[in-house]
């Protein structure tokens, strides 16, 4: 099968058309539909149903389509490897955590790493959906439970816990809860229950949700628990991290905390020799130490 001729139906299955894949491939039209014509004559089949709205792919289309891709995230791969054989650290590595990992505590430290490493990319991908790192989605992820992925190599870096914090201008308003029980005169903010979440944090959450609790303010991810409590609209169930950055925030009914949860740095074995990935699991491990430290101090 002709290599440049599948480069070609990648990019059109990608692209959905003939203009914008030529434009990606910087070719004519007329040279991408020539090919595709090609591809399809040398194998017997219609890989595109063409109509006004662009092109969809036939069920044999599909079928090469997921050849093709497989393939150029193998490319893409090996291509990162051998890039690695430099003694330099540079280029793209693409991150991958949650919402609130990556906005409340990745983010704000990474000025140190690329002071480090300054010509290093990075592309941080913040969201809940586990990516898929042997296929390429990511090169790195921080997640909050040991990854499930065969041929990872995965390091712990910590354990947090999901605990109740408040504004000092909150608790002033409305008093601050002795008990459990008295969350009936409080609002409470956390995830909300059909979000992707550790489940050590849902159970916190629940326990407290059977109390008669009269208003309750519920986001999708921490980073947006986090702002409801600072701008002092109730009590936040928040992971303990957060506290080093912002201090001011009042723990509040310190017994009640959520089971510890891990968390887990992990790469595919094909990128164990990767310059990019060994600088960015040292840097992370250099600041949990730091973090430890300052808070065991």
């Amino acid at each position: 099968m002709d290599w440049d001729k599948l480069r070609i139906f990648h990019a059109v299955a990608d692209a959905g058309s003939l203009t914008h894949a030529g434009d990606t491939l910087h070719l004519s039209q007329s040279a991408v539909s020539r090919q595709i014509r090609a591809l399809e004559d040398s194998l017997n089949v219609t890989l595109f149903h063409r109509h006004a709205r662009g092109l969809i792919l036939t069920e044999q289309g599909e079928l090469l389509f997921d050849a093709t891709s497989a393939m150029a995230k193998r490319l893409e791969a090996t291509a990162a490897r051998i890039r690695d054989s430099e003694d330099e650290v540079f280029g793209e590595l693409r991150v991958t955590t949650t919402t609130g990992f990556g906005t409340l505590w990745l983010a704000p430290r990474l000025g140190r790493l690329y002071k480090k490493y300054p010509a290093l990319k990075i592309d941080l991908m913040l969201e809940e959906r586990v990516l898929d790192l042997p296929m390429r989605e990511a090169d790195v992820a921080i997640r909050m439970k040991e990854p499930s992925q065969a041929d990872l190599i995965r390091k712990r870096l910590m354990n947090i816990r999901m605990r109740l914090y408040a504004s000092p201008e909150y608790l002033e308003e409305n008093g601050t809860p002795r008990t459990i029980e008295d969350f009936s005169h409080h609002r409470l903010i956390s995830q909300h229950a059909g979000t992707a979440q550790v489940a050590a944090g849902a159970r916190l959450v629940q326990t407290i949700m059977s109390q008669d609790i009269p208003s309750t303010l519920t986001v999708n991810n921490y980073f947006g628990v986090l702002q409801g409590v600072l701008n002092h609209l109730g009590i936040g169930v928040l992971p303990d991290y957060i506290i080093e950055d912002f201090p001011n925030l009042v723990r509040v009914l310190p017994e009640v905390e959520s089971e510890e949860v891990p968390v887990f740095l992990a790469y595919p074995e094909e990128l164990r020799q990767s310059k990019r990935v060994a600088a960015f699991r040292e840097f992370v491990t250099e600041e949990i130490f730091d973090y430890r430290k300052r808070h065991q101090a």
